[in-house]
């Protein structure tokens, strides 16, 4: 969470810092929960872990796809914006 909230301040500045930051630990703690769940629901219908490890490895794979582009840079129209 450090990196990710570092990351939003740098991009969108102190002024949304607050609310982005907001989004992204409530969504961080939405996925948290539907891992468990979801990793107990599949030992429930499975009876084991196989399953969950698949997903978790393709799931952290196209974590890194989709974020590989990022350019940590401000936004332009935020940056233009006189102070």
């Amino acid at each position: 969470m450090p990196l990710t909230s570092g990351l939003v301040g740098y991009i969108f500045g102190p002024k949304y810092m607050a609310t982005l930051y907001g989004i992204v630990f409530f969504s961080h703690q939405v996925g948290s929960f539907l891992g468990g769940w979801g990793a107990g629901r599949l030992y429930d219908l499975r009876g084991n872990y196989d399953l969950m490890w698949a997903i978790s490895i393709a799931l952290g794979l196209f974590a890194a796809l989709i974020n590989w582009p990022i350019r940590e840079r401000p936004v332009e129209r935020l940056a233009l914006q006189p102070a």
